[in-house]
């Protein structure tokens, strides 16, 4: 029996948490077990007031007192993980909960332990020039610094065996956390599997979070993970 938690990361996304959550539950993930853990990480906006409010048995509302970042938020939702695999959905309505049983299917067979979602970015769902510029840069830094082949380095929408995401020695508390995951199971050896996902970004007047500071945090993350001996 398949088994699958959601983690689901948050920082004030009053206007969509609600929807993220309702289009979660309802997607059918290829899993005959699933939750999800949500982890508020220290919302300001109201949102922690939605996560307040009664929801169905599979949902775990799990808080941090102040903001502590995207990492921190994964690594603690991951203590709190009981499925088999984990994938991470962010509740800002970019990635398609749908299509996460296309990165279980392959986890559920056998084939990897852990699947990527790859975006294309066509014209019509990229959030600017610079950003996917920035985005193909960090890429080719880590098909460089850790000969593989990646098509998307920072994508959202990954899965991962629970046991295999839960001992990687994670430390990065920001954004820079998607580069550590993918640097630590490259040094592992870990054979990463990857699908075409949809995407619609988000502009800086709906809620975008990334900067150009976090893409030099990324570059640091490939480079420290790349050396160290963690």
């Amino acid at each position: 029996m398949t088994s699958l938690t959601v983690l689901m990361p948050v920082f004030n996304e009053l206007e969509t948490i609600e929807t993220a959550i309702e289009r979660t539950l309802r997607a059918d993930m290829a899993a005959e077990e699933r939750e999800l853990v949500i982890v508020d990480d220290g919302s300001t906006d109201g949102t922690a007031e939605i996560l307040a409010r009664e929801w169905p048995a599979e949902v775990r509302v799990i808080s941090h007192a102040g903001n502590r970042g995207k990492g921190a938020a994964i690594r603690t939702g991951l203590e709190h993980a009981r499925g088999e695999f984990t994938t991470v959905m962010d509740a800002d309505l970019e990635y398609d909960p749908e299509e996460v049983a296309d990165l279980i299917k392959p986890l559920a067979r056998g084939d990897a332990d852990a699947v990527y979602g790859v975006r294309g970015f066509q014209a019509h769902n990229a959030f600017s020039f610079w950003y996917v510029v920035g985005n193909r840069g960090v890429t080719f830094a880590a098909n460089l610094l850790y000969n593989c082949w990646l098509g998307d380095l920072m994508t959202c929408h990954k899965a991962i065996r629970t046991d295999v995401f839960r001992s990687l020695p994670l430390r990065e508390s920001g954004f820079a956390i998607e580069a550590e995951i993918t640097a630590r199971l490259l040094r592992r050896g870990t054979r990463i599997f990857e699908v075409p996902v949809s995407y619609r970004a988000r502009g800086r007047e709906e809620g975008k979070k990334l900067t150009a500071a976090d893409g030099f945090r990324v570059l640091r993350t490939l480079a420290r993970c790349r050396f160290d001996n963690a």
